[in-house]
């Protein structure tokens, strides 16, 4: 039995039947009266400052207990992270706030440095929500893989199979290469007539963004080599769709954010953001920072990139995801098959390789598996040992990769995550 069997797939067969389902799925979260009763508490001011005060013994004593039981190194791993964290707040173009999370087996540590919003000046808080940009292909493949496990899908069915009104030059790309990049497919983001939509601020649906590179070449055959695609993963969202009748929002909650209980996590279409949230700014080494937070119009990166989520369910899909807990047997296998040189986006710490919506990154202090995400106005990494006991999740409230800003802070920022991965191995 998969571990998340217990969960069957509910089936629609009418818009009026999704929306139905997805109010089941949602009164899922409230179905005992503890919750019903202490989420509004915990939300008020007085809740909030109690749930800190709870957090900051637990993750205290968490920390303690690690530090005695691991000689030491615990504590020297976690101040050297710390160190790193506060300095990269003050690189050129650095993040205005960043915000993190250690965890190694019961030990949970959390780091935070500079502000939740430059205007209040208040620190970030563990239960804010903040943009993952490309973490969310991670969520992609939690849906993709586990209906592959079920028999839903096959990593081999091609495009011409499932969607066959897609690009005819498009038809003999498999599942299986969409997922890893190996696809050839065009890149939208990079298409000029969506940085113009964006720009503008456009709403575009998953065929609109399709559209706008329909007619490019393949960038090679598919199979042949790697690319970092971001119309990969549109392609994936539809296969989902297709495969099971429902909408891609609704699956992601059926099959990651309803069993794996991440209470703070959406899928966002439009430019808002619930608060409280973090806000995100641009990448100005000098002069002003622009809060772009709500910027952009989210249904532009739909399946490529679209959710919010808070630092605690970050953690928790990623050790789950990462660490096999989702799925197992071959899906688990073909999804751990790594192309060697195959970088997530931004580059992760240490050196990169690339599974099926999951990368390899092999650092000093040992390998782990995850994602990253730009967006702008933010960037995230989420990782997590193999077998999902270690994990390490950074937010920073800047858009930073090797293209974008002051290229050092780049650098910097991939030194404090490797820093970040080596206090998740501590010991």
């Amino acid at each position: 039995m998969q571990p998340f069997d217990r969960f069957p797939l509910a089936t629609a067969s009418s818009d009026s039947d999704q929306r139905k389902l997805k109010i089941d799925v949602l009164l899922n979260h409230f179905r005992t009266g503890l919750v019903c009763a202490f989420i509004p508490f915990f939300f008020s001011k007085k809740g909030a400052a109690v749930a800190a005060l709870i957090f900051a013994a637990t993750a205290s004593l968490g920390a303690a207990t690690g530090e005695n039981a691991e000689t030491g190194g615990t504590g020297k791993a976690d101040a050297a992270f710390d160190k790193t964290l506060g300095q990269l707040i003050g690189e050129p173009g650095g993040p205005p706030g960043a915000i993190a999370v250690v965890q190694r087996g019961h030990d949970v540590k959390v780091f935070r440095k500079g502000v939740v919003d430059q205007k209040t000046g208040k620190p970030i808080r563990f239960f804010d929500r903040f943009r993952i940009g490309s973490v969310g292909k991670a969520f992609n493949g939690a849906v993709a893989l586990q209906l592959v496990a079920q028999g839903k899908l096959s990593l081999s069915d091609t495009i011409g199979q499932r969607l066959p009104t897609l690009p005819f030059a498009w038809h003999n790309v498999t599942l299986g290469q969409l997922l890893n990049h190996t696809s050839g497919l065009p890149n939208f983001t990079k298409d000029p007539g969506w940085q113009r939509a964006a720009r503008e601020g456009e709403y575009l649906s998953p065929m609109d963004v399709i559209g706008l590179v329909s007619a490019q070449p393949l960038a090679f055959p598919p199979g042949s080599s790697y690319a970092y695609s971001n119309t990969d993963n549109i392609v994936v969202g539809l296969f989902a769709e297709m495969a099971t009748g429902l909408s891609y929002d609704l699956l992601l909650y059926q099959l990651a954010f309803d069993p794996l209980r991440l209470r703070r996590t959406v899928m966002s279409l439009g430019f808002s953001m619930q608060a409280p949230f973090v806000h995100g700014y641009d990448n100005n080494a000098t002069g002003e920072r622009d809060d772009i937070s709500e910027a952009l119009n989210m249904s532009e990166v739909w399946a490529a990139g679209a959710q919010i989520s808070s630092l605690f369910d970050l953690n928790r899909f990623i050790r789950a995801y990462a660490g096999g807990k989702l799925f197992g047997g071959a899906t688990r296998a073909a999804q751990t098959h790594f192309v060697p040189g195959g970088e997530s986006e931004p580059k992760g710490p240490g050196e990169n390789s690339a599974g099926l919506a999951l990368f390899k990154y092999d650092t000093r202090c040992g390998t782990v598996y995850g994602h990253t995400g730009n967006f702008p106005g933010y960037t995230t990494i989420a990782v997590s040992s193999p077998d999902g006991r270690r994990s390490f999740v950074m937010l920073v409230s800047t858009h930073l990769d090797k293209s974008t800003g002051v290229p050092a802070t780049f650098q910097f920022w991939r030194r404090t995550a490797e820093d970040g991965v080596c206090a998740a191995f501590a010991r």
